[in-house]
């Protein structure tokens, strides 16, 4: 659940009242998707309480499948973000205090057919804790058994995890298992076990059969697949805030290879979906359908590529 500071531009600590939307990686790649036309489900858990019904309820406005979606009790919370709007000098305030979906275990993927599925998406967030990385692993060992391709965001959040050498050993771990592998150059470089290193671990693993985008913020990303690199710039847009463009991305991203469309053009219309909901208030409700993402396409002329 995240709550924004409002009206925009107020600043956190001037804050007198707050709006509410529905928050969470994977929440936010799933609405996107199904704000562009898709159909996704989601495999979580959440808090036994309002807050986590409000996040079922918004998760369902949005259109994804929560048949899968399990509360939990106890002493299980939802996250919560606080964040302001505030274009580069944006303030959150993030709370993962015994975090529910880090309750959700191997059982929650019983039952489920996979191979029903075009792919299995999943987050770094998640794999911060168990049992929820132990699941995460059993869910990768359905899809691969069921010749599903696996797509992983590693979505690093420090305060998450133990310490860096666990995230190093279990983003490696789990890269091996991915189709796809997404994330900015600090995410490569914990993979890496060296910031220095991070892209040459992504050319590693696009020698490996992988595909893989190195995103580098306003400098553009490098998609790699086997032997070719492919450089894609930015759109320039006056942003409210950078959170949900990663989201963003991913979901625009997945539905153009989803739609059939080449490689180059899902990280185009990756990027201008990340675009649009960096001007708008919110990750979830900022994802932009599918007609906004083609008009903006129209009035926005593909960027240049940064130079290498």
């Amino acid at each position: 659940m995240d709550f924004y500071a409002d009206p925009p531009g107020t600043r956190l600590e001037d804050g007198a009242q707050f709006t509410s939307a529905l928050g969470g990686s994977s929440a936010n790649i799933a609405a996107g998707f199904c704000q562009q036309g898709g159909s996704a489900s989601i495999v979580t858990a959440v808090s036994d309480d309002p807050v986590g019904q409000y996040c079922l309820n918004q998760l369902r406005g949005y259109g994804v499948d929560t048949r899968f979606v399990r509360k939990v009790g106890g002493e299980a919370r939802n996250s919560l973000a606080v964040v302001d709007t505030n274009g580069d000098a944006t303030q959150s305030v993030i709370y993962r205090n015994n975090a529910a979906d880090f309750q959700m275990d191997a059982s929650f993927f019983e039952g489920i057919d996979l191979s029903a599925y075009g792919a299995v998406v999943t987050t770094g967030t998640v794999l911060a804790s168990e049992p929820s990385r132990s699941a995460t692993f059993q869910a990768f060992e359905q899809a691969n058994a069921a010749g599903v391709p696996i797509v992983f965001d590693l979505d690093y959040r420090p305060y998450s995890w133990p310490d860096a050498e666990t995230s190093a050993q279990v983003y490696a771990q789990m890269a091996q298992s991915c189709d796809i592998i997404i994330g900015n150059d600090v995410e490569f470089g914990v993979l890496a076990a060296s910031y220095d290193d991070g892209l040459a671990a992504a050319r590693a693993l696009a020698t490996m059969g992988k595909t893989v985008v190195y995103k580098m913020g306003g400098e553009g990303s490098i998609t790699l697949s086997g032997d070719q690199e492919v450089r894609n710039g930015v759109f320039r847009v006056d942003a409210l805030k950078p959170t949900g463009a990663g989201d963003a991305f991913m979901a625009g991203f997945l539905k153009s290879l989803a739609d059939g469309r080449d490689l180059s053009e899902a990280v185009l219309r990756g990027s201008a979906s990340a675009a649009i909901v960096v001007t708008r208030v919110g990750c979830a409700p900022a994802m932009p359908t599918i007609e906004e993402l083609t008009e903006f396409l129209k009035t926005h002329p593909a960027p240049p590529a940064p130079k290498e």
